[in-house]
């Protein structure tokens, strides 16, 4: 992991000089810079005012900031602004020099998102902390699972994703998107929706839309045999809890019917239209009898 400090001709620049969330601004701020998005690391820049304002908005009140993914600092100048500390981890070595040039308050870290230790980075930051990211579409998932390990460290996490992923991040029950994504970050985050962001809201523009989330870490613990009767139910989404959870612990028809019943499911219920506390109940039920 290589920290690069934004130091040099560019730190006593002021911030603002030019504004990166216009379209026009942001081509003439790469053109200064020689460089392109580079496709192949999934880069696709925000330039659309609005959203740029909602994100920072949603973010809130923090004295730290962590952005994942700043690209040429789009987010960043904002972000720091507003910040007494921020760092960034980026993977993107080229970025390096235009983001001292647009954010020359923040802590560059050049390195992978899913290797460097986030915990570390959080930890030299004043709290309350934020978490900013527009994750790459390639690594949402693993993202993820890596903010939510360090949601005991941060007061709010605003996330940009692929429409897709946040439909169902978002999905209550009964509604069909809902999976074991959504009953799992749902567990341990209050999850708000801010603003989407279609394709033509960046550059180069991709072939889907996007939505930006606000997840506020929750209280609440959950135990294992929660996640794992979760992940068992949505197993195969078309059958029913019935079929899925009996494959999974290899039990018997009559044994998971009779498990389900003490909990009030019927047994043509399926995964998706169960809310948090039937899976409480049920995880409970099952942990009690052994099978997890």
């Amino acid at each position: 992991m290589q920290s690069i400090w934004a130091t040099g001709r560019y730190s006593s620049r002021p911030f603002f000089t030019v504004n990166l969330a216009d379209a026009g601004e942001l081509k003439g701020f790469l053109r200064k810079h020689g460089l392109k998005a580079d496709k192949s690391l999934g880069q696709h820049f925000l330039c659309a005012p609005e959203i740029v304002k909602a994100i920072v908005n949603a973010a809130g009140d923090y004295s730290g900031c962590l952005e994942v993914g700043p690209g040429p600092g789009i987010l960043t100048s904002f972000l720091a602004k507003k910040a007494k500390s921020m760092s960034a981890v980026e993977f993107d070595s080229r970025m390096v020099k235009l983001l001292a040039d647009s954010a020359p308050t923040c802590k560059v870290i050049v390195g992978d998102a899913l290797r460097v230790d986030l915990s570390e980075i959080l930890s030299e930051l004043p709290e309350p902390r934020a978490l900013v990211s527009n994750m790459p579409y390639y690594i949402t998932g693993p993202l993820l699972a890596r903010f939510s390990d360090v949601r005991s460290q941060l007061t709010t996490l605003v996330l940009m994703m692929q429409k897709e992923v946040g439909d169902k991040i978002v999905a209550e029950p009964k509604n069909r998107e809902r999976g074991s994504l959504s009953v799992n970050i749902q567990s341990m985050f209050k999850v708000e929706f801010v603003i989407k962001a279609p394709g033509e809201a960046f550059m180069p523009p991709p072939k889907v839309d996007s939505v930006v989330l606000k997840l506020t870490p929750r209280n609440e613990t959950f135990t294992d045999a929660f996640y794992k009767v979760v992940k068992a139910g949505h197993m195969q989404p078309r059958k029913t809890l019935l079929n899925n959870i009996g494959s999974t612990f290899r039990k018997e028809r009559a044994e998971v019917f009779d498990v389900l019943k003490s909990v009030g499911i019927l047994e043509t219920a399926r995964g998706f239209e169960l809310d948090e506390a039937k899976w409480v109940e049920l995880s409970e039920s099952i942990m009690k009898l052994g099978w997890v």
